[in-house]
């Protein structure tokens, strides 16, 4: 008996033309939202001049063939190379989210919207440097903060109310489906070619998750979303060729996305696409560490110093308790040996004891010198995490997207301590006011670690002033941050 599936082309799935739509049409009139997108800029680039201090990142940068110089290539701030734009958005990836220092976005999928400026910057350099070379005038770094401000909508609002984790996808392949959005406008793709290339996001085979959970927490997590910002940028540069899409790539029946990797479900959404996301991104600004644990760890740090008001140290505790919300638990509450430096920075237990020792949480308090302390693993097993409903349920609440952490500590001789509860991270929308000043000092102190003074000072020159920064051609600030 005959079952034939008929064969007539079906129209784009709405969520791709919903998503080409709001990139090639919507105009971005809120004044937080380019105002974000400044510091988010600054923060972004800072975070990946860290990352150029550990050798485990710099090992995978460079060209794919050694030697390989691109003429009018993308040039990737603090090195000296200058690459094609899908290797340079890579390398411009993974520095920036080596760290886990950069910008986040909590909701039923997690993630960092920063993560997209790989593709973004790449591609922006490349065509500026390009057009130059032809006489044509190069893009401005409000294109760049446009197409930032986008690519954190997209990736923020498909993670609202969809769990890729929950069905073992890495929520890196939000950054592909969104870079290849915004890098296809950059490149002038037309309506078309971008559903075309957005559907050529959703058909690739995407990341699984286990790289980021026990037993096989690893340092993929920390070029993943370069590797996948790249992806998108060679998807972008295919569709310009007029290469064809998969209009139902989502909604065919067995063979589309819906049914093979999510379980048989639609999206679904919250909210259309604006400027929402960027106007309330996390910035990690205190520490280097997974975001569910910002507020535990800055609770920890309260805590040393009232220990230490006390005459007391972490050898008289006896137990910590950590109320916290569901996200937490499922994502970083460990036992057992951490193998790595990509384990330790998603336990919150060691990122608590750590704090509690030593009065600090920096990205080298992860490496094996500091994790061979024996007293961070007897501080861990000292430790308990039991969920506050309330808590969870403010995290979801689009209101408040607070992520709590309240930490109580019970001393040998019986004493316990007051308990402190931190409900939003200082890099919070409703700690802006606060935090916007330690995230300039972060930047600073970024670009000291790889630039002479004099650099330093016409950076931040050209990058602290909204107005001029703007206008600047793409090509020209690059410039500025290569050795």
């Amino acid at each position: 008996m005959s079952s034939a599936i008929s064969n007539e082309r079906p129209q784009p799935d709405k969520v791709l033309t919903d998503i080409v739509d709001y990139v090639l049409n919507y105009e971005i009139k809120n004044d937080l939202a380019w105002k974000t997108a400044h510091y988010c800029l600054l923060d972004t680039l800072g975070c990946g001049l860290e990352a150029l201090t550990y050798p485990a990142c710099t090992k995978l940068l460079g060209p794919i063939v050694l030697g390989t110089i691109v003429p009018n290539g993308a040039k990737v701030p603090g090195t000296q190379f200058q690459l094609d734009p899908v290797q340079a958005a890579f390398n411009i990836g993974a520095i920036i989210r080596w760290l886990d220092f950069n910008d986040t976005w909590l909701a039923a999928e997690w993630g960092h919207p920063s993560d997209n400026l790989g593709g973004i910057l790449a591609t922006a350099d490349w065509l500026s440097r390009t057009a130059i070379a032809n006489g044509k005038a190069p893009l401005t770094m409000k294109e760049v903060l446009e197409a930032m401000i986008k690519a954190h909508e997209i990736q923020g609002v498909l993670a609202l109310e969809n769990s890729f984790n929950k069905v073992g996808l890495d929520h890196v392949i939000l950054v592909k489906v969104a870079s290849t959005a915004v890098v296809g406008k950059l490149i002038g793709l037309t309506r078309d070619e971008l559903i075309n290339a957005v559907s050529l996001a959703f058909v690739d085979g995407q990341s699984l998750r286990t790289y980021r959970h026990s037993p096989n927490t690893g340092s993929r997590k920390s070029w993943a979303a370069g590797d996948a910002t790249s992806r998108a940028v060679r998807l972008a540069l295919i569709a310009k060729t007029g290469e064809m899409g998969y209009p139902s790539v989502l909604t065919a029946k067995i063979w589309g996305f819906y049914d093979v990797s999510f379980r048989g479900n639609e999206f679904k959404f919250q909210r259309d696409y604006g400027s929402y996301v960027m106007e309330n991104v996390l910035f990690k600004i205190s520490f280097p560490a997974e975001f569910h644990s910002q507020t535990a760890v800055e609770a920890a740090m309260t805590l040393h110093g009232k220990l230490k008001a006390s005459g007391k140290t972490t050898n008289d505790i006896k137990k910590i308790t950590i109320r916290t919300h569901e996200a937490a638990i499922r994502i970083i509450d460990k036992k057992g040996a951490l193998n790595n430096p990509a384990d330790r920075d998603h336990c919150i237990q060691y990122m608590i004891a750590v704090p509690l020792i030593f009065g600090r949480l920096t990205a080298a308090d992860y490496e094996d010198n500091i994790a061979s302390d024996v007293r961070i693993d007897v501080l861990r097993d000292k430790m308990i995490c039991i969920e506050d409903k309330q808590f969870t349920q403010d995290y979801h609440d689009p209101e408040k997207r607070s992520i709590a952490n309240a930490l109580t500590v019970e001393l040998n001789d019986g004493t316990v301590l007051d308990e402190v509860v931190v409900e939003y991270p200082i890099g919070h929308k409703r700690r802006r006011e606060e935090g916007i000043p330690e995230l300039v000092k972060k930047f600073k102190i970024n670009l000291a670690r790889k630039f002479p003074e004099k650099q330093q000072r016409t950076i931040l020159e050209a990058s602290l002033d909204y107005s001029k920064l703007i206008n600047i051609p793409v090509n020209e600030w690059v410039d500025l941050m290569v050795i």
